[in-house]
């Protein structure tokens, strides 16, 4: 499994955010490019103790889902987002590209950290996991609209 932590993941990421357009349509869901942007903030966020949605201990998405969080089988196409992570009002392209990228960077900057605090809905992840966590959000999201 890719993760960020991977120089070479961190570039391919990092390039594929830098292609996306304003006007581009999702293959699947309702999010604009700008929403989707700003939503794969969230974790990131999470994972560097940033302002972030309080989410709460869920005992069954820590048991049925938090595996799939960092393997290598591909999320379904339109899956369910928590209420707290959805995002549905407008936001502004430029914007958000340049603080998901900031975020991007700063957490590819952690990657020699040995104790991360607990996610606060699935407790804990190794450095490993972290990393491919995030990279299999970014790119389920980027796949979603075509990059």
């Amino acid at each position: 499994m890719k993760s960020l932590f991977e120089k070479s993941t961190l570039d391919e990421i990092e390039n594929r955010i830098k292609q996306l357009s304003d006007d581009e349509k999702p293959l699947w869901g309702k999010m604009t490019t700008s929403q989707m942007l700003n939503h794969c903030q969230f974790p990131l966020k999470i994972a560097l103790q940033k302002n972030h949605p309080h989410l709460k201990p869920n005992v069954l998405a820590k048991i049925f889902f938090k595996k799939s969080l960092y393997n290598d089988k591909p999320w379904r196409k339109s899956l369910p987002t928590h209420a707290k992570l959805k995002v549905t009002d407008q936001k502004e392209f430029i914007k958000e590209k340049d603080e998901l990228l900031s975020l991007v960077s700063e957490f590819a900057n952690q990657r020699n950290k040995k104790e991360w605090d607990p996610h606060p809905m699935f407790g804990k992840f190794t450095n490993e996991q972290w990393g491919q966590m995030q990279y299999k959000h970014l790119d389920h999201h980027l796949q979603q609209f075509n990059v």
